[in-house]
């Protein structure tokens, strides 16, 4: 049985993201359904909003949007009626209940999550820092980390950083590469919590197997046998357990979901870092 498509119309006063990402976290739920999005952004006056409006005539589907603008947003739910694809207000539900708890009505204001404000420089600095630090680069800099991630190739510790970076935290990553010695730097991190990642030889196999495929390199090497990388995976564990470092087992695990774990295990560490001064 093939696919089935819809199309899903995104429609933002700002860049989108808050769709996208609540959209596909919906669309996950749905085996054997794919939408075709479309994706207006910064949909801010009546002659963008018309342009879209006759976008969704030509192709109906579900609407989703968040658009500050009530005249915007009734305008758009006009059209959507008269045309058959159901809409809804993504934000509105939300800041009904903001404002039943608080007491108080919202100051609309579009893009307002984007603002320059301290967090946004502190996201910044994080990205510019964990780029950097990737792949074992500038050791010297570990102790200005708060995480620090360790595994061998293919245990996505990169992936990691930077989702991670993009949550405001400075995170650097050291690959473990048989018979290349770890930096000296770590033996001595007061700071920074250091978490070993793992997975299933079978799946970094896959992986590697993969990237090799894509990079039309030789196959015929220690990189992709079984047997090489469960030694690996072990020397990895051993070296985690030696050193006391948590370890988290990425074999089954979404960036996403690696990175929340890696969270929690952060605010018990800094905990304990501030409370031994």
């Amino acid at each position: 049985m093939g696919r089935s498509y819809f199309h899903l119309h995104l429609v933002s006063d700002s860049t989108g993201e808050t769709l996208i990402a609540a959209s596909r976290a919906a669309a996950a739920q749905y085996q054997g359904v794919a939408s075709i999005e479309h994706v207006y952004p910064l949909v801010r006056t009546r002659a963008q909003l018309d342009r879209v409006i006759a976008e969704i005539d030509n192709a109906p589907g579900i609407v989703l949007f968040t658009l500050v603008d009530p005249d915007l947003s009734r305008r758009l739910e006009t059209a959507c009626e008269e045309s058959g694809s159901p809409c809804l207000s993504v934000l509105g539900p939300v800041l009904t209940l903001f404002q039943s708890y608080l007491g108080q009505s919202s100051t609309p204001r579009a893009g307002a999550q984007h603002m320059l404000n301290p967090e946004y420089f502190r996201r910044i600095d994080a990205l510019n820092f964990t780029m950097m630090c990737d792949d074992g680069q500038l050791p010297e800099t570990l102790e200005s980390a708060d995480i620090v991630l360790l595994g061998v190739s293919r245990t996505s510790k990169t992936p990691t950083s930077i989702y991670l970076a993009n949550r405001g935290y400075r995170t650097a990553n050291i690959p473990l590469v048989p018979g290349v010695p770890l930096p000296a730097a770590l033996d001595h991190l007061r700071r920074p919590l250091i978490v070993g990642l793992v997975a299933s030889a079978d799946r970094i196999v896959q992986i590697r197997q993969n990237r090799l495929l894509a990079l039309q390199a030789n196959s015929q090497t220690e990189y992709v046998d079984r047997v090489a990388v469960a030694n690996e995976v072990n020397d990895s564990r051993r070296l985690f357990g030696e050193r006391s470092w948590p370890i988290i087992d990425v074999s089954r695990r979404s960036i996403e979901e690696t990175a929340a774990a890696i969270l929690d295990l952060y605010r018990e560490h800094k905990q304990k870092f501030i409370a031994h001064g």
